[in-house]
């Protein structure tokens, strides 16, 4: 169940802090401006995700999940990376990440082939024709965010906005692999 606000508390007959008409001392609910915070970022980044996923597909047939794989292959060594790592790095299942490798190794713009290393593992190789889509994607991309993120907040709001979610990110990735945190590749 969401966070509870005074309106939403209002509008189903529950007092603040209730819970099923009984009273709930354990949750620290969101007060108004919380919630009303929460409910922009919910909506916000799903319209913006969206709609930067639209404008890639539109303008390069591509996805924003395989514009992040071509990201994530470009700033790689050899523009290679280990299937399990590229999933670590994606904060995407090791099945979802292989179905999408799978239609991009289709459309040419990735190979995979066993691990240099090891033999055991796969590796996910960007093709020249991936690069080249990638070098065409990215400034439609960087245009995107900017226009519907950057450029709508002033550089102190922005700058908040990252210390936030560096905080969100530091917290949710302790413990996990290190290729989730891309934060120090920008």
């Amino acid at each position: 169940m969401s966070a509870q606000s005074d309106a939403a508390g209002e509008q189903s007959g529950l007092g603040a802090g209730q819970l099923g008409g009984r009273p709930d001392r354990e949750t620290d609910w969101l007060d108004r401006d919380q919630q009303q915070a929460w409910r922009a970022f919910i909506m916000g980044s799903t319209l913006l995700a969206d709609r930067l996923d639209r404008e890639l597909r539109q303008a390069h047939g591509i996805s924003s999940a395989e514009y992040e794989i071509l990201v994530r292959l470009s700033e790689s060594p050899a523009r290679r990376m280990r299937m399990a790592l590229l999933a670590d790095a994606m904060c995407h299942s090791r099945s979802r990440v292989t179905h999408t490798v799978s239609r991009m190794e289709k459309a040419g713009w990735v190979v995979r082939e066993a691990s240099e290393t090891d033999r055991r593992g796969v590796e996910a190789i960007m093709t020249d024709a991936g690069m080249r889509l990638l070098e065409r994607a990215a400034p439609t991309h960087v245009t995107g965010v900017r226009e519907h993120l950057v450029d709508l907040a002033t550089r102190e709001d922005f700058a908040a906005l990252g210390r936030v979610f560096d905080a969100v990110c530091d917290q949710l990735l302790r413990g996990q692999p290190r290729a989730m945190d891309i934060r120090e590749q920008a």
